[in-house]
This record gives structure tokens, sequence and C-alpha cells, in this order.
């Protein structure tokens, strides 16, 4: 971790506000109403206080360019594929629709590791996004780094297996079919140029995934719906979730959910039973 020490406890400061507009396109795309009183639903400040590199400032992959500029916020990990891993998030009080955020990122930890993979780097990050009212969320967020994937090898994940998802054992299912248009409108509203989830070409040659990539905070958000679908608006206290296997595009995604004990466990599968995401989730207390 020595490489890396001057970047722990690096900060990052940004200000947004909460368009009504881009929550309107936002509710849009996940085909769904706006919650009452003029609250912002939960999931929306992943669309919020975005970095904003230059065009000419972006990678081959898309993303910002990582190199040694003393005021970058994010090391220059050599390893080139990048994927949101996992967050942990605590909603402590509902974001309103106009109202002015400002957010603040502290890297908190990196990791080197060695997986199956090769070489993998975990950058660990601390954000509070604050409204008018004060903290509103709060989130570690874990981004990993991987290898390059070999010139001509096999595609990312085999074709779909024989078996099939049973949502026995659920209390709550959905089963949709995430297509161009759904990952588009994700990208766009999170000004994410990253290739692996418009770019066909782009994502089976360079990064060798099967098809288009479908985001990792766009499966957490979708998930989140269902949970909203189950308890209502603005319901969780908290949500954390982990990333399995990639989830590709134009292929069926289950989207699961239970209660237990000390709250709610969510998943996203395949149809052969792949699991996508694991995902568990607390409800607010009534207020």
């Amino acid at each position: 971790m020595g490489v890396w020490q001057a970047w722990i406890g690096r900060e990052e400061h940004r200000a947004d506000r909460v368009d009504p507009a881009m929550a309107a396109r936002w509710l849009a795309t996940l085909d769904r109403d706006a919650p009452g009183g003029g609250t912002a639903p939960q999931g929306l400040h992943w669309c919020l206080c975005l970095p904003d590199a230059p065009t000419a400032r972006l990678g081959l992959d898309g993303h910002p360019l990582r190199d040694q500029d003393p005021l970058g916020f994010m090391p220059p990990v050599p390893l080139p594929r990048r994927m949101w891993a996992s967050s942990a998030v605590e909603f402590l009080v509902p974001l309103r629709l106009g109202e002015t955020v400002t957010r603040q990122s502290r890297i908190i930890s990196i990791t080197e590791k060695s997986g199956g993979s090769g070489q993998l780097t975990f950058v660990d990050i601390a954000h509070e996004t604050l409204g008018e009212a004060g903290l509103a969320v709060r989130e570690v967020q874990s981004i990993v780094y991987r290898e390059a994937a070999p010139h001509g090898a096999p595609l990312v994940l085999p074709a779909p297996g024989a078996g099939n998802f049973s949502p026995a054992g659920w209390d709550r299912h959905r089963a949709l079919t995430p297509a161009e248009p759904l990952l588009f409108r994700y990208s766009a509203l999170t000004f994410n140029s990253h290739r692996i989830h418009y770019d066909l070409p782009y994502a089976q040659d360079a990064e060798r995934y099967r098809g288009l990539v479908v985001h990792g905070p766009l499966i957490a958000t979708l998930l989140l719906d269902l949970a909203r679908q189950e308890l209502g608006d603005n319901a969780l206290s908290r949500f954390a979730f982990r990333a399995l296997s990639p989830a590709i595009c134009g292929e069926p995604l289950h989207l699961v959910m239970r209660r237990k004990d000390d709250g709610f466990e969510l998943g996203a599968f395949a149809s052969d039973g792949r699991a996508m995401m694991a995902a568990t989730a607390v409800g607010a207390e009534p207020g």
C-alpha cells in the first residue's frame, strides 16, 4: 500500500442542485411515479455531484484519465479495467427537489489483492451528501481496478446455462430485460461515458464481455425501486449491495426481495440462476 499512501485521506468537494427536470427524466427512465411531498427518490443521489472531466481528459475506456496530476482525486492505478464493486449507503434525510447539495468525498483505503482474474486494486471512498437540512446520504463506495483482458481471451461469461431461476422462497419478484435505451438513459443521467455500457465492439473486443454491460448502480437502483414497491417511498435507512457478476443488456434480469429478521435481503439473478448482485436493506424507523 506504500505506493498509494499519498492518496489516503485525499478529499474532493462538489456542489450540485436536485434539479426537478433531471429527477423527472430519472423517473421516466425507470417508468415510475414521483414520490410525494417534493422529496427526491432514493438512489437519485448517484446522479448528483458527478465528475465533469473534459472530453479530452477521458481515457480509452471513457472514464476520466488517472495520471500523476497532483490535483487529481483518484490514484493513478495502472490497471485499466474499472468496476463499481460495492456500496454501503445510509439514507438519513430525504433530499428535496430544487435544493442545493454538496458532496464531500474522501479516499479511506487502497488495497491490492490477487484474485482468480489477476491483480486487483480496491479503492474505498467515503461520500457524504449534504442538503439544506444537513447530512442526507452517507456512503462508502468500493471501486476495483483489474488487469486488461488478454488479447483473444474468451468472452467473459459463457452463454446462459441450462438452469432456470426460480423465485420460490422470495416474497417479491420482478423480471425485466434491460435494453439499450435504458442503458443509454442511465449513462446520460450519471454522465458516465464508460464504453462497456454503449459501445458493443469495445465491450466485446477490448474488455471481452459477451455484450453491453448493465451498470451496477442501475441494478442497485432497480432493487431500491423493488423495495419502494413493497414498502413505499423513502422507506429505507440503509442499503448495501455487492456486484457478483456482470448483467448483460438484452438478457432477462430477475430482481427479488424477502424479509429477514434484521431487515431485507435482495438480489439480482440471470435466467439460469447465476447471481449478479446481492443486497441488504433496513427499513427506516417510523417518524
